[in-house]
């Protein structure tokens, strides 16, 4: 995957990923508005994955507090490459997401771009949510439609634009956008390597939320904040076996899908959380739940 997005996966404006996931990382840099306990490089030690930063953090990790309290932020910073998707990018992007999936305190992740111009994203086993606030191309907009939920400013540009290079989209873009648009327009999109905005993005349904870009230029990013704050009151356990519902359930007939919401509605039955969902319904107060 590394060399097909090598040199594509660069993104111009600005573009994050909000991805309810699970993580830890001591933090050390505090920030803004009291939303920001610290900072700190990409792995739990805060150490950097990359012998490439020389002086700067190519992947930066920050917990939110407040009303924001289990949201985590990983910016990436690789600004002299534009974070291009690179094999060592990709590699450290692995590594923190690996470091992201066991904490269950935390609750939303949320990837964006430390440089103006730059985005990079990657998978969870949870809800994810790209916001695209300026150009996602190539192998950017092929991670982008590896999540759940995609929210672009109407000013933002997508496409994938591998053939004017005499090769294709080859990180999941020629199956994963058919999957999102439809086949016979998918192939006309590749086939011209056809760019389009968030209007006509919405309009195709590559997107889910488009929003008018503000002054600060990060109008999609606070959408996906948004969204990912309406997650934040659910049970985390069930959003995860609800994800797995769906992914695997798409891939099957309607009678197979339905065996595999039972078995997964299974696993949520004996959990901790279906306890105290229960109880706080019936008490009329929020519930607390713990991920158990």
């Amino acid at each position: 995957m590394a060399a097909s997005l090598g040199g594509l996966g660069l993104l111009q404006g600005r573009v994050r990923l909000a991805a309810a996931a699970a993580a830890s990382s001591p933090l050390r840099r505090p920030g803004p508005r009291g939303l920001v306990r610290g900072e700190a490089a990409c792995s739990p030690t805060g150490k950097g994955y990359s012998s490439e930063a020389k002086g700067e953090e190519e992947l930066r990790v920050r917990y939110l507090d407040e009303e924001n309290q289990g949201i985590v932020v990983l910016g990436l910073n690789r600004s002299r490459a534009k974070n291009a998707l690179n094999k060592n990018l990709i590699k450290m992007m692995s590594k923190a997401v690996d470091a992201l999936k066991s904490d269950k305190k935390v609750r939303t992740v949320i990837f964006r771009s430390e440089v103006p111009g730059i985005f990079c994203a990657a998978n969870l086993p949870v809800p994810t949510i790209a916001a695209i606030d300026g150009t996602a191309l190539g192998g950017g907009l092929e991670l982008a439609l590896a999540c759940d939920i995609r929210v672009a400013a109407s000013s933002a540009k997508m496409g994938l634009v591998e053939t004017k290079l005499a090769i294709i989209p080859g990180a999941g873009g020629t199956q994963r956008l058919p999957r999102t648009i439809g086949v016979s327009l998918a192939k006309e999109l590749i086939f011209s390597a056809r760019i389009v905005d968030g209007e006509e993005a919405k309009s195709i349904g590559l997107i889910s939320h488009v929003v008018e870009q503000n002054e600060s230029g990060d109008a999609a990013y606070r959408r996906a904040l948004a969204l990912a704050q309406e997650f934040l009151p659910q049970g985390p356990l069930a959003i995860r076996v609800a994800k797995l519902a769906i992914n695997q359930g798409m891939e099957v007939d309607l009678v197979t899908g339905l065996a595999i919401e039972e078995a997964c509605y299974a696993q949520t039955i004996p959990t901790k959380d279906r306890i105290e969902g229960l109880l706080a319904f019936k008490e009329k107060r929020p519930p607390r739940y713990k991920g158990e």
